[in-house]
This record gives C-alpha cells, sequence and structure tokens, in this order.
C-alpha cells in the first residue's frame, strides 16, 4: 500500500490527537500479533496431528503432496490480490483456513526432526522474532532503504529451493538456510515497520479497513515467523535417525 500521505500525528490540531494515535497503534498491533500468535497457534497443532495420523505419509507417496505443498501460496495470494473485495469476517476466515492448510503443509517436520529440536527451535525463533519485531516497532530508522535488498534475497531464496527440489544438494540447501535466516530477519524488523506506518496512513479511521488491515499485518508477520522457523529448524534441528 502507498505511503504517500502525510502521517496524521503531524498534523496536530490538539494534544490529545497524538495521545490518540499511540493508544490506538498499540491495540492495533496487538490485534496483529493475537492473530499471528493464534495461526501460529493452529498450524502446529494441524502440523502435529496430521503427522502422527499416518495421513501424510500416504500422501506423500502420491501426487497429493504436490497440493499440499502448494495450497499455502494459493491462499496467500488469493488473500494478497482479493482483500479489497472481500468483508473482514471472509479475510480473517480466510486466514484461520490459510493457517491449517499450513498446518498440513508442514507435517513432515515432526516426521524429519525429533521433537525436542522442533521445541528448541521454536523458542529461539520466537525469541528472535520478537527482537526484531520490537526493533522495527520502535526504531526511528527507514529501514525501507533494506527493502529491495530483502526482496531480491527472497527471490533468490525461492529459485534456489525449487532447483534444489530436483537436484537435494545438502550444500545448496544450508547456503539456502543461512541468507533465509538472514533475510527473514530482517523482514521480521521491516515488515513491522511498514504495518506500523500503514496504521497511521490508511488504518487510523477503524471500522472494516482497519481490521482487514490488521489480517493483513498477521499474515506478513506470520509469514515471516514460519519461514524463520523453517530455515533455523534446518540449521538447528536434530535429524530422527
Amino acid at each position: 500500500m502507498a505511503l504517500g500521505s502525510q502521517p496524521r500525528w503531524t498534523v496536530r490540531p490538539a494534544a490529545g490527537v497524538q495521545v490518540d494515535v499511540d493508544v490506538g497503534l498499540r491495540d492495533y498491533m496487538l490485534r496483529i500479533y493475537n492473530y499471528m500468535a493464534s495461526g501460529l497457534a493452529l498450524t502446529g497443532i494441524v502440523a502435529y496431528v496430521f503427522a502422527n495420523s499416518g495421513y501424510y505419509e500416504q500422501a506423500a507417496r502420491t501426487p497429493l503432496i504436490f497440493l499440499l505443498m502448494l495450497a499455502p501460496l494459493g491462499f496467500v495470494m488469493w488473500l494478497s490480490f482479493g482483500i479489497n473485495r472481500m468483508q473482514a469476517s471472509t479475510a480473517q476466515a480466510l486466514f484461520w483456513v490459510f493457517a491449517a492448510v499450513m498446518g498440513l503443509s508442514l507435517a513432515s517436520i515432526f516426521l524429519h526432526f525429533t521433537g525436542a529440536s522442533i521445541a528448541r527451535v521454536f523458542f529461539i525463533t520466537a525469541g528472535t522474532f520478537a527482537a526484531m519485531s520490537l526493533y522495527g516497532y520502535t526504531t526511528r530508522r527507514d529501514l525501507s532503504q533494506f527493502g529491495s535488498f530483502l526482496m531480491m534475497g527472497l527471490i533468490g531464496i525461492i529459485i534456489a529451493s525449487l532447483v534444489n527440489m530436483f537436484i537435494a544438494s545438502s550444500a545448496l540447501q544450508f547456503a539456502i538456510s543461512v541468507i533465509g535466516v538472514v533475510v527473514f530477519v530482517g523482514l521480521t524488523a521491516w515488515d513491522t515497520q511498514r504495518i506500523k506506518e500503514m496504521y497511521v496512513d490508511e488504518a487510523y479511521g477503524g471500522g472494516e479497513a482497519a481490521s482487514k488491515t490488521a489480517i493483513m499485518g498477521a499474515l506478513t508477520l506470520y509469514l515471516d515467523f514460519i519461514n524463520l522457523f523453517v530455515m533455523l529448524l534446518q540449521l538447528l534441528g536434530t535429524r530422527r535417525d
């Protein structure tokens, strides 16, 4: 979304306006983090149940596995391109469905890595994410200068990951994971700052627009967290024998 309009807190018709924006912004960000955390919890539960049901291993031996891998991308595109035509309740429902489908896609981690290492990497990811998101929220430095670099890194990761699906190189996977950690750590801070700025520019009025913007903000940070977790798991996770 464009950030061309003048931030509302620089236009100060009364001393209380700044306070109102600050309080509203905190409530708005809390709503985003609650959406994100709930989505992560749903993803984890679905992934664990699906992995232990035995259905994932059956699906992995059929073309259905490609549907499980690509379905989350389809939901992301649906939300991203269709959010303006949806009601907030519809967008919220799609977010929960997406989180569940992502759980189906990530069920394999419980088959390939030990439970203890998954828990350990999750807490490492949570701490790293919290620190970088807090930095993005509080810093006065303009992080947009890093945006193009981070997006190029993200595109490179996607292309390299697709290539590695066919060549299965452990060295390439290691490089993807290392670069991915750097990229998603940076994206966490950058996206948090962008979400904060979008609230001031576009969602201050509240209502339907603010609700849909909050859902998209939660989706963005959810994806940063999930991808950071997967990259760290590749580096630090303990594989099952």
